[in-house]
């Protein structure tokens, strides 16, 4: 065949490069769309109605999904204010919501830029956790523990198997929706497990809930820090007040091994490498009575639960597997239904609406730091 000949069946079938396009192709073609263009285009499905929050790196605001009339909150990441640009908190956090896709996980519904910013499209959660524990006028029923705690595992067993550590569960990181579902949020000091030999920061995590190896320095850890962190929630859902409430880091060591007992090579081998492991005042590990005395309305597998969460040596500590298969949530009484647990009550005054906002500013972490009790922390 001629040259002239695949040239022409080539140009029948469609085009070739150089040559002109015809008047039917000239028709169907579409020029590519700019970023700006898109980013309009994904802007103008939402409307921004109330700004409830502002911290140093975001602005929080309430809005609509146009098309579904869907209530959203729209996360504004202020991008100027770093070097690179961008913070780091805030790429992981799209990251890995875009990968984390589960009904114990907040959604993150999209993501387009404007400006300066930075702006994530996440579904509406109007409180977390936090606000339920501090509110002395709902009561909460053993059931009601043992649901969120649930929930709060099943969440965090998708992003172990995902190989994903959140490194920041505390209550005011579990938002609660509408219909009453517990969600994880805040994954800007989320982190893959990826080289075991790479150096980790061991300054994450809220003070309160951080496990005895971040506070000795450790640099490689794993999943169990999680499990720690959901541990001294359980806690603190059965006390209704923080369980190990730390001043500062030297306190919070003191206040964590007056409650578990100081860690020594015969409970916790090779403990004493760890960079911080030194002059420790030495207390004695607590009976079954004392852990007994605290949490006296506890059955004895809720007690076994804590217990196992909350080992001081992390390879004993139990994963998100074996937690959820733990007996603890098969004894009577059974999980209450998501949309039967106890939520924050509606407020009729102007004061009382006020409040509201604000409640929902700290339950959309508008830092993305999830600063709470008591620590900034390095984003590594």
């Amino acid at each position: 065949m001629s040259s002239a000949a695949v040239e022409k069946r080539v140009s029948q079938a469609g085009a070739i490069p150089g040559t002109s396009m015809s008047s039917v192709d000239k028709k169907s073609f579409t020029p590519p769309v700019s970023l700006e263009d898109q980013n309009a285009s994904i802007q103008n499905k939402y409307t921004k109605e109330r700004k409830v929050g502002e911290g140093t790196y975001a602005v929080v605001y309430l809005g609509k999904q146009r098309s579904s009339k869907r209530s959203i909150a729209i996360k504004e990441i202020k991008t100027g204010l770093f070097k690179d640009g961008l913070d780091m908190s805030a790429i992981r956090e799209v990251k890995y919501l875009q990968e984390l896709k589960h009904p114990n996980v907040i959604e993150l519904v999209d993501v387009f830029s404007s400006a300066n910013n930075l702006n994530l499209v996440l579904e509406f959660l109007p409180f977390d956790l936090e606000v339920l524990i501090k509110d002395k006028d709902i009561v909460f029923k053993s059931a009601d523990i043992k649901s969120w705690i649930l929930m709060t595992l099943r969440g965090i067993h998708h992003c172990h198997r995902n190989f994903i550590l959140h490194r920041d569960l505390k209550p005011n990181n579990l938002l609660i929706s509408p219909s009453g579902q517990l969600k994880i949020a805040d994954f800007g000091l989320a982190r893959s497990l990826g080289n075991p030999n790479e150096d980790l920061s061991c300054n994450v995590v809220t003070r309160w809930y951080r496990a005895p190896e971040l506070l000795f320095g450790a640099k490689h850890y794993t999943e169990a820090v999680d499990i720690w962190s959901i541990g001294i929630i359980f806690a603190e859902l059965m006390l209704r007040i923080p369980y190990l409430a730390g001043k500062d880091d030297v306190d919070q060591l003191d206040v964590t091994f007056r409650a578990y007992g100081t860690p020594t090579e015969q409970n916790w081998p090779n403990v004493s490498s760890l960079p911080l492991y030194n002059a420790l005042h030495v207390y004695p590990p607590p009976s079954r009575h004392e852990i007994r005395s605290r949490f006296s309305a506890a059955t004895e597998k809720a007690l076994d639960f804590l217990i196992l969460l909350t080992q001081l040596d992390p390879s004993r500590r139990c994963n998100s597997t074996q937690a959820l298969l733990h007996e603890y949530f098969t004894e009577s009484p059974r999980p209450t239904e998501p949309e039967d647990l106890p939520k924050k009550k509606k407020k009729k005054t102007k004061r009382d609406a006020e409040d509201d906002d604000d409640d929902l500013a700290s339950s959309s972490n508008v830092n993305g730091t999830g600063n709470g009790n008591g620590t900034k922390k390095r984003r590594v």
